[in-house]
């Protein structure tokens, strides 16, 4: 059996940034739990996973086999650079038609961001004024931290977690002297080091210390630092990240596999997008750009390594775009160019037109991540929570020790299965190789 504790009281979802993401994903909540809308795209309010075997096999529901927590205790918070409310984001984001988003308008309405941590250095293209004055960065985590513990006690909330689904920040490259330790990383902080030291680190670090869970759903360096992996630990709060997996990256984490499981070989995967929200905005700055082709570019490299199979996958070319296209707003459009090739070198070509809807694939990933989150939390599992790379571009690991991240979707996916199964009480029963 399962002694994970219980999901019991209100979970408190904190979300930084009530922008296109955020406000689609407190709506189709809202819907759902009036039952005017289905949750589709959620693994955890769709999902089922085998457990037991022989006579004793069943398919089960994630909530069949842990706690998870219940929407309708869910509570919503924010922050952001701008003042409108979460009715007003959704309104303005035009992701959702109004009808989808009246029957829900006036606990959205509720819904007003706090004032946002925020340096226009990291998001140039941002221009918002709710923005906190603060003396350093060690005073912006302290105010973030001091806006959890409110909104906790206000909301009669049991737990929080606390989810970034804000911009891409400036590409901060990690420092070991900085970056290293919990020790350096707070003397950096009171140092006002803004050059190392981002928005989102305080928000994270603030997290932690409030115990609360932190997940980074952008592409930003956050944390992917020694500091916030020791800070986890320490607090004993789970982290995941980074970068929601929704549209091409999750095609390609999908498709590579079939490529390397077939044995064919590879020359080269172009991959551009056109994207017109504020995130393609934000992004049509270089500075941003290069945050998220980290990200983007290191899904492939672990999929098909040169190393393992160097006739098929040496020297192969791999280039990632995105293009600020205003027209399109939200609807992002995926093109992959695939240049393959076959038996004596024969070449071939694949193409991917992945025409989605960027927040619509994510807010999906947005409840799953903050009750899985949730749920790591109450089963005792702290530190980098491998299990939830499925829903994210680039997961995190432990690059210090040589670990390489598992970035193929179905073993992520196996992965996934048998951290639900361990914490139910049942064995894991599906090995990775």
């Amino acid at each position: 059996m399962s002694n994970v504790k219980k999901a019991e009281g209100k979970l408190g979802v904190m979300v930084v940034g009530l922008g296109a993401v955020t406000s689609t994903f407190m709506t189709g909540v809202l819907m759902a739990r009036k039952g005017l809308a289905k949750p589709v795209g959620s693994m955890t309010q769709y999902d089922k996973i085998r457990v037991g075997e022989g006579e004793n096999k069943k398919y089960l529901k994630y909530n069949e086999i842990v706690p998870i927590a219940d929407l309708n205790d869910i509570v919503f918070g924010a922050w952001d650079v701008y003042p409108a409310n979460a009715y007003e984001s959704a309104i303005n984001a035009e992701v959702l038609k109004e009808k989808d988003i009246n029957p829900v308008k006036e606990e959205l309405e509720a819904i007003k961001p706090l004032k946002a941590a925020f340096d226009k250095n990291y998001a140039a293209r941002l221009d918002g004024d709710n923005v906190k004055q603060c003396k350093d960065r060690w005073d912006m985590a302290q105010q973030i931290r001091e806006d959890i513990r409110k909104f906790k006690e206000e909301n009669g909330c049991d737990r929080i977690v606390v989810l970034w689904a804000a911009s891409t920040e400036v590409y901060v490259p990690v420092d070991e002297k900085i970056h290293g330790s919990i020790e350096a990383l707070e003397a950096a902080m009171k140092a006002d080091d803004k050059e190392h030291i981002a928005p989102s680190m305080c928000y994270a670090y603030a997290a932690l210390k409030e115990g609360a869970p932190f997940i980074m759903g952008a592409p930003n360096t956050t944390v992917d630092i020694p500091a916030m992996w020791q800070l986890a630990e320490e607090t004993k709060m789970p982290i995941a990240g980074k970068d929601f997996k929704t549209g091409q990256t999750l095609v390609k984490s999908g498709f590579a596999p079939i490529i390397g499981t077939r044995c064919l070989g590879l020359s080269g995967w172009f991959s551009t997008n056109i994207l017109g929200n504020r995130d393609g905005l934000v992004l049509d700055e270089p500075a941003n750009f290069r945050t998220k082709e980290v990200s983007k570019l290191s899904t492939l490299e672990s999929i098909l390594v040169p190393e393992e199979q160097p006739d098929l996958y040496t020297d192969y070319y791999h280039k990632v775009r995105i293009n600020y296209y205003p027209p399109r707003n939200d609807n992002k459009e995926g093109w992959d160019n695939i240049d393959i090739f076959g038996w004596m070198g024969y070449p071939m070509q694949i193409k991917i037109n992945f025409l989605c809807r960027d927040s619509i694939l994510a807010a999906p990933l947005c409840l799953d991540l903050v009750l899985l989150s949730d749920l790591a939390a109450r089963s005792g599992r702290y530190g980098i929570q491998r299990f939830l790379s499925f829903f994210l571009k680039s997961p995190m690991h432990d690059y210090t020790k040589g670990e390489v991240p598992v970035n193929h979707l179905f073993q992520q996916y196996v992965m996934l299965k048998n951290a639900i199964r361990e914490m139910g009480g049942y064995k894991a029963d599906e090995l990775i190789d």
